[in-house]
């Protein structure tokens, strides 16, 4: 892991102030060390001078002044990396802004180490879970009824909030919560008994009979006005309920087990691995006995109904056990509260949901915090946006809420088109990259537009434009193997002390801090973002340097920024849940 130059940088400021007379640092007003707008004017910024002088009613810029001689009379004593040369120049630039440049010797000794730590995917990051369990929920399917693309995109997210928990040093645990049990399904089972159990035989594939009980979830909602149907429904979910032998649990049964099996083998294809399930049929059995023991303590009965006053938290009213006895998904939500802290006991407890489901979850873990402190304390709530499309071709083959697996399928459809040479393997990692890339770039619960054109751009701010990037990297460095050039990153040291260090390597630099970042508030766009500005710049480092060349006495040193580079990119997307083609 790259030395916290930040950190080094605050302790030097510190000392410095020390000198100057501030020493009551518990009270005093916090400052920043961030990348400056532009790297021509250094490496970090601190306003650490305009925030005293506003504190102490002093000029900024001549307060700056002082600090940055405090500062350069600290610096040579400093113990450390910081005062063995990280540090190469400190000015005061603007209004009372602190500019530290680095030493080349810094940026090539974060070069020896992305080189150097040849990591698998579990690579830690960061130490701020370090031997602390985290349980992440997501990719929870309401089954019979298809996983469409608000699934993916909640996967993606999970899956990338789970790389990044790995990526913390915490043990991590992974749950789906499928719907199992519902008035919702009660309608499917009812239309699948009314078409007649067999009809199932009569689809030849998977697809087809998936398609079909997605359709019976439908009728059956359709059908519900019906009063008669209401009653039928009625005693179904009743019976499901309490597990009672029949044919209405027979096919209850068989549509689960399809769409479960379904569901692994979608998510499995989106790169997803889950260690268990919490259905919903066992959280509504834990959530309704925990209301029960609640009442009138924390829930309030009400026209035969069970609630939670959530107006006198400002929140939202809601029913927890309606008037049939039934626990509502409210208290089931309950239930899994109740079952992920006791099977897992986490530190932390993270779950990823549509954002429009916000309002309901802040009564729900209200209601929790209220029975049980920890899962309220410990539980953190994500959320995501809605995903439409651009373009008239890819919204009249995909038409209103379409299926994952067809969405999917349309996306490597137009990977082949625009590729014909590309494999089947290759062309769905792309197309899956392109798909996850533009929910990933945007920040959490932003709605996204689905657009081919650039999505699926190898030029442009995407995914496959990241794997392309990937990809040149790498072949840059077996042609470079095939004339016998190899990466050295004491090469440059032996040769001139008059290294210029490039924007590539200072990107470089700034990888454990993004991740790091993301980590701390659980928002992979931060990731998304840099590693398009690092393949940005070394495409134009790329295009205005003749690297492979065996009369270049520095290829050794630039073809170490390459494979920085490369290993960089893999690792990034990888915490984005994205793979790399060999060959695009």
């Amino acid at each position: 892991m790259v030395i916290n130059i930040k950190e080094k940088i605050k302790s030097l400021i510190k000392q410095a102030l020390q000198e100057l007379g501030f020493a009551d640092f518990d009270n005093m007003p916090e400052f920043t060390i961030e990348h400056p707008g532009s790297m021509a004017h250094g490496d970090y910024a601190s306003n650490v001078a305009m925030v005293l002088a506003k504190a102490t009613k002093t000029n900024p810029k001549d307060l700056a002044e002082k600090i940055v001689e405090a500062l350069k009379r600290v610096l040579p004593l400093a113990k450390g990396e910081a005062g063995g040369g990280l540090i190469e120049k400190i000015e005061v630039a603007g209004a009372g802004f602190i500019n530290f440049k680095l030493t080349p010797r810094y940026f090539n000794n974060t070069l020896k180490n992305i080189i150097a730590n040849d990591l698998n995917n579990n690579f830690e990051f960061s130490n701020l879970y370090k031997n602390e369990k985290i349980l992440v929920e997501h990719s929870s399917p309401n089954l019979f009824k298809s996983f469409h693309i608000g699934h993916v995109m909640n996967n993606t997210i999970g899956e990338s909030i789970t790389r990044l928990a790995r990526a913390s040093g915490a043990e991590v645990a992974v749950i789906s919560y499928p719907s199992d049990l519902s008035l919702g399904i009660a309608k499917a089972v009812y239309i699948l008994l009314e078409d007649g159990i067999e009809k199932l035989n009569t689809f030849k594939t998977d697809n087809e009979k998936l398609n079909y009980l997605g359709d019976c979830y439908v009728r059956g909602t359709k059908a519900y006005d019906d009063e008669v149907v209401q009653v039928r429904v009625r005693q179904i979910v009743k019976i499901l309920y309490e597990s009672t032998p029949g044919p209405e649990m027979e096919a209850y049964k068989i549509g689960k087990e399809i769409n479960l099996n379904y569901f692994k083998n979608i998510v499995v294809r989106l790169g997803t691995h889950f260690d268990n399930y919490i259905f919903e049929s066992e959280a509504g059995v834990e959530g309704k006995e925990i209301v029960l023991q609640n009442t009138p303590n924390i829930f309030t009965k009400s026209d035969g109904a069970i609630i939670y006053e959530g107006e006198k938290e400002g929140l939202h009213t809601r029913v927890f056990i309606n008037s049939d006895g039934f626990p509502t998904y409210e208290a089931k939500d309950i239930g899994l509260l109740s079952l992920k802290f006791k099977r897992y006991n986490p530190n932390l407890s993270i779950f990823i949901t549509d954002h429009e489901q916000t309002n309901y979850f802040e009564v729900v873990v209200n209601a929790g915090g209220k029975i049980n402190p920890i899962w309220q304390n410990k539980t953190v709530h994500r959320t995501h946006g809605r995903m439409s499309f651009k373009g008239q071709k890819m919204s009249s083959r995909l038409g209103g809420v379409p299926l994952a697996v067809d969405l999917l399928d349309t996306v490597v459809d137009e990977v082949v088109e625009r590729a014909p040479e590309m494999d089947n393997n290759s062309a769905d990692k792309v197309a899956i990259s392109a798909i996850k890339f533009s929910i990933l770039r945007a920040k959490a619960g932003s709605n996204i537009n689905f657009d081919p054109d650039t999505s699926l751009s190898f030029e442009g701010d995407s995914g496959p434009y990241l794997q392309y990037t990937t990809v040149r990297a790498g072949s840059l460095l077996k042609k470079a193997e095939g004339l016998g050039l190899m990466p050295d990153t004491n090469f440059v040291f032996n040769l001139t002390a008059n290294y210029i260090v490039t924007d590539v390597e200072k990107y470089l630099a700034m990888f454990d801090e993004v991740v790091s970042q993301s980590i701390n508030e659980w928002a992979p766009h931060y990731i998304a973002t840099y590693l398009l500005e690092l393949a940005h710049s070394f495409n134009t480092w790329y295009a205005g340097t003749k690297i492979v060349d065996v009369q270049n006495l520095n290829a050794p040193q630039q073809l170490a920024v390459v494979l920085a580079v490369q290993k960089t990119l893999t690792r990034g997307l990888h915490l984005l849940g994205i793979e790399t083609p060999e060959k695009m």
